[in-house]
């Protein structure tokens, strides 16, 4: 269904100083250096604060957060929430977007005099219910966890007036449109409701036209905007020569975010890089979540400079001054590549995005980026080349293990690398049929040992 833009009850404001916002917020706003509005902090701000419903479409990066934060935290400023009961309520997909909303508003939330709860999986549940019990005014929950603390009446939701959806449409490709749905139903019917969304498809139209009022449509940046301050690059590489191009990518001078399929591929080329002297650091859900916390800090403050994750880091992820984004597996899905490219380039910076690929993956690859709206410069590549320094900044990596052990040399032209780089039929050629038939030797031989020691041999 389409959603017709409305006219605002206010045009959108040139500084935040126009808007009417309360002086604690524009001294915080001032002292954090955040100046003039993005556009869709102009567009939304004024029917946000005025209590309208607001659907705002935006790829992340945007500045979403302050744009239904500050309006939220204004508009609760002054009321004092009961034991178990807040009165504003921010739902977000993952546990790290969680924690970067919950930081990014607390200055203006502690300038307003008021508590905030952050209620996610992966966390001490007794501290967030001890947390609710205390009385918070604003809660920044995933639905999972929220529904847990509402099971256990841990958690109220009925004076909650206030309602905002963030990255709906990653909640609802994560399977949580029950919980959220659930949610909805709680919150006071007369309520303000936020829903804010890169793409208003299937699900998340269902919620538009089901738990909003009327909303003021703002369109921003959507997220074929990428393009605009994005480079995309098609590296076709030869299959031996994946590892080392991927190595040699990750040695760069600056941070670089590279994308895998599966848990076990970023463990192990988590293992590889820092045994080639690259500081690199794994980040998937089968961490725990204070792993997860300290691995993203490291990455921001430059002790980590190469992170290695799946898709778990590309749901709402945001570090400044990330300027390159690899997929080492190339996405399937235009939503997923997108999301995964929306960590850089974020608030109006520039940033490249490379996506390796063998010849078999050229076509479906092309594919993807055409659905997203992308035409990517494609080239052919190989390790040691001056083009694939001039893309991505590649050099040699030291050599010199992180962890211990012994140094690594250069990596060779050797197939098959680490698991999940690559799935086409290119990776089973070269070398794997050498190496598959000296592991089913290895196992013959181990069957054979475990048979006799159970013979008493």
């Amino acid at each position: 269904m389409d959603h017709p833009d409305q006219t605002g009850t206010a045009s959108p404001a040139v500084s935040f100083a126009d808007l009417g916002l309360p002086a604690q917020v524009l001294r915080v706003l001032t002292e954090r250096g955040v100046r003039e509005p993005f556009p869709i902090q102009a567009a939304t701000l004024p029917d946000a604060l005025a209590g309208r419903d607001v659907l705002g479409r935006g790829r992340t990066g945007s500045g979403k957060t302050l744009a239904f934060g500050l309006p939220l935290l204004v508009r609760t400023a002054g009321q004092r929430a009961e034991a178990k009961q807040p009165l504003a309520l921010v739902l977000v997909p993952t546990r790290e977007l969680a924690q970067q909303v919950t930081e990014a508003l607390t200055p203006y939330a502690e300038a307003l005099r008021l508590r905030m709860a952050a209620v996610v999986g992966g966390m001490s549940i007794g501290r967030q219910i001890a947390a609710l019990r205390d009385g918070a005014e604003v809660v920044v929950a995933t639905p999972g966890r929220l529904h847990d603390l509402v099971e256990r009446n841990a958690c109220r939701l009925g004076r909650v007036r206030i309602t905002v959806l963030d990255e709906a449409d990653q909640m609802c490709d994560m399977g949580f449109l029950p919980q959220v749905t659930e949610a909805l139903d709680q919150v006071r019917p007369e309520g303000q409701r936020m829903l804010f969304s890169a793409t208003l498809d299937r699900d998340v139209d269902h919620l538009v036209n089901s738990h909003l009022q009327d909303p003021v449509v703002h369109s921003v940046d959507p997220s074929a905007g990428a393009v605009t301050t994005m480079d995309h690059h098609l590296l076709v590489v030869h299959g031996p020569d994946r590892y080392a191009v991927t190595t040699e990518i990750a040695a760069r001078d600056g941070r670089v975010l590279l994308f895998l399929d599966t848990k076990h591929g970023v463990d192990q080329l988590t293992r590889h890089l820092r045994a080639a002297g690259v500081h690199a650091a794994a980040l998937h859900s089968g961490k725990s979540q204070p792993q997860r916390t300290r691995t993203l800090a490291q990455f921001k403050d430059g002790q980590v400079t190469v992170l290695v994750a799946t898709n778990v880091a590309a749901r709402g992820l945001h570090v400044d001054d990330l300027d390159l984004v690899v997929n080492v597996d190339p996405p399937t899905d235009a939503k997923d590549y997108l999301h995964r490219a929306g960590r850089t380039a974020r608030a109006g910076e520039s940033g490249r995005v490379v996506t390796l690929v063998l010849s078999g993956q050229r076509r479906e690859a092309g594919r993807v980026m055409t659905e997203a709206g992308i035409e990517p410069t494609v080239t052919k590549v190989r390790s040691g080349e001056a083009v694939l320094s001039r893309i991505t900044g590649a050099r040699t990596p030291s050599g010199i293990p992180l962890d211990g052990g012994p140094a690594v040399p250069r990596p060779k032209n050797t197939n098959a690398p680490f698991r999940g780089l690559g799935t086409s039929k290119d990776s089973a050629r070269g070398t794997g049929g050498k190496s598959r038939k000296a592991g089913e030797a290895r196992k013959l031989a181990e069957a054979r040992r475990a048979a006799q020691i159970r013979r008493g041999g």
